[in-house]
């Protein structure tokens, strides 16, 4: 990930393209509770990016979400049992966390179906997610182990960072209907307070 300079720090709140950034594991949440947070926040008036609805055909993936991720003010974190499986995510994760620290991005966790403690100590499915990248990992010449590594750490450290932030618990039992007015409210509360 690129380190920024105090310059492009200081310019960060005017070059805000975006007021929220919503990561998310696509295969989890994107038609359930993504779908209704992304309604409920455009609703509310937030410029709100969302990989599907951002990017445009052609553009590098990667380079548009990084740029998306650093214009943006606030990062809310939905993560859900299989968020540690992408690769994808982690990356994003570590990026976002690493605007926090440069920038004072705000970062907000959404626990979907997930105990925070679970997160944190990376266990049941984040355990097996990280079983899958250390095979990964193993099947890397030696050349490539280190840069793995590094990567591999760097996960995990993200997650125990956005494990121990405040965030919200939420349970999946209404498929994301749980984006009702108290909810929309509550977390457009805590938007606006950060914008």
């Amino acid at each position: 990930m690129a380190i920024v300079s105090s310059q492009e720090a200081s310019s960060w709140t005017s070059r805000c393209a975006y007021d929220v950034f919503l990561s998310f594991r696509g295969e989890d949440t994107r038609t359930k509770f993504t779908d209704h947070l992304y309604a409920a926040l455009i609703g509310s008036g937030f410029r709100t990016f969302r990989d599907n609805e951002g990017i445009e055909r052609g553009e590098n993936i990667k380079s548009e979400l990084q740029r998306a991720i650093q214009q943006s003010r606030i990062s809310l974190v939905v993560i859900s049992e299989n968020y540690a499986a992408s690769g994808w995510c982690l990356d994003e994760l570590v990026l976002i966390l690493e605007c926090k620290r440069t920038f004072g991005h705000v970062v907000l966790p959404l626990f979907y179906d997930v105990d925070p403690s679970h997160v944190r100590k990376q266990i049941g499915g984040f355990a097996e997610a990280f079983k899958v990248h250390e095979d990964k990992y193993n099947l890397e010449t030696d050349a490539r182990k280190r840069e793995w590594l590094g990567k591999l750490e760097g996960w995990r450290a993200a997650l125990r960072e956005v494990a121990d932030l405040g965030g919200m618990v939420l349970q999946n039992e209404a498929d994301g209907l749980l984006v009702d007015s108290s909810f929309t409210f509550s977390l457009s509360s805590a938007c606006i307070f950060f914008i």
